[in-house]
């Protein structure tokens, strides 16, 4: 019989509204942790792959930041944005390294496309949302509430848009307790299997789609794997596809619904200098759509990090074929993409060594 969800990560939008939790505003002495770091590591001439997390030494403050961080997106309520780094005051390539640095402390980076980046610059590309090979993260488009491939996705804002784009966040953990009280029985087909496109971003080994259910509950552990758009574009792309029953449809459409609604999500606006983390399994995210300034250097600019981390869940097995490894303490998750070389594996490797983490996605 399925349970209802119990956990802090089970949290209502209004009722993170009237609390501080989900945000950290960091020390002075946290600030100067990483701009020392950003400059010991822009110092080094390392390309981003050779780098490690030597080259980014913290002081008590910045690791301080960066356990709150971990606790609270694993411990707590899933979400937690460091607040008030000075960006102003630093160029783009540097903040990059910087993101990049604070992403190695916490776990191991995971490629976020075809084109096997590891780390992915979130700005109006003219992508287009709704198509078969559709991302959110190139484009203007409001998008739908989903999960990202990985443990941890980290967003640390550069630019903010002329208007709109504001960050949408919701729990699946209470989204789910809502819908098991209002439809158990569509509840239960969230957490049978669906087709999944990759959306053309697959290795040379892996298929054009995949299966995983959206819920699904390990050893305790709660967690949805939410991707509306990737479904869709299995329907749309693979016409030879089973096609998805009337109550899968209306089992989304019910999910989807709830998570919209304003006593479920919560809206929050990212600032210049936020960086926001966010626990994949619990969570969800979108976006409103934006308008963007004219000038270049003004765009909306996130960078964005997909991390596994050394700590996170096990995950149930029917979450396999698109995480590659459910074990808790391995290297997991990502968008292979088809760049993926020796040097990028041997780095992953070494950065899985560092926080010794199982490294078999690859065998």
């Amino acid at each position: 019989m399925i349970q209802q969800v119990a956990s802090r990560a089970g949290w209502k939008g209004p009722d993170l509204a009237q609390t501080e939790a989900w945000f950290h505003r960091l020390s002075d002495d946290a600030i100067a942790d990483f701009e020392t770091a950003m400059r010991t590591a822009v110092a080094s001439g390392k390309d981003l792959f050779d780098l490690g997390v030597e080259d980014f030494p913290l002081g008590a403050a910045g690791r301080a930041a960066l356990a709150v961080v971990h606790d609270e997106t694993q411990q707590g309520l899933g979400v937690m944005v460091l607040r008030g780094f000075p960006v102003a005051r630093h160029e783009p390539a540097h903040l990059r390294l910087l993101f990049w640095g604070l992403g190695l402390h916490m776990g191991v980076p995971r490629p976020q496309g075809k084109q096997s980046q590891f780390m992915s610059d979130v700005t109006d590309a003219g992508g287009t949302y709704r198509s078969t090979t559709g991302r959110g993260y190139n484009t203007n488009s409001k998008l739908d509430f989903h999960a990202d491939n990985a443990d941890i996705v980290g967003l640390m804002c550069v630019n903010a848009a002329k208007r709109g784009g504001e960050s949408l966040i919701a729990s699946s953990v209470h989204a789910h307790n809502v819908m098991l009280q209002q439809r158990p029985d569509l509840v239960a087909v969230l957490y049978e299997p669906f087709i999944f496109s990759r959306q053309g971003e697959q290795a040379p080994e892996e298929g054009l789609w995949y299966e995983s259910p959206v819920f699904s509950v390990t050893e305790g552990h709660f967690a949805c794997r939410h991707v509306r758009n990737h479904i869709k574009g299995a329907q749309d792309g693979f016409p030879d596809l089973p096609r998805l029953t009337q109550a899968q449809i209306e089992a989304l459409d019910l999910f989807d619904e709830i998570l919209a609604r304003e006593d479920v999500r919560f809206s929050m606006h990212l600032e210049p200098g936020d960086m926001q983390f966010l626990n994949n399994h619990t969570q969800l995210h979108s976006r409103t759509s934006y308008e963007d300034w004219p000038e270049p250097g003004r765009r909306r600019l996130l960078y964005r990090l997909w991390l596994a981390i050394p700590d996170a869940q096990p995950l149930a097995q029917g979450l396999l074929p698109t995480y590659k490894d459910v074990a808790s303490k391995a290297v997991r998750g990502g968008f292979r993409g088809v760049n993926i070389t020796e040097a990028t594996r041997a780095f992953e490797a070494r950065i899985a060594a560092h926080h010794e983490m199982a490294m078999r996605i690859y065998d």
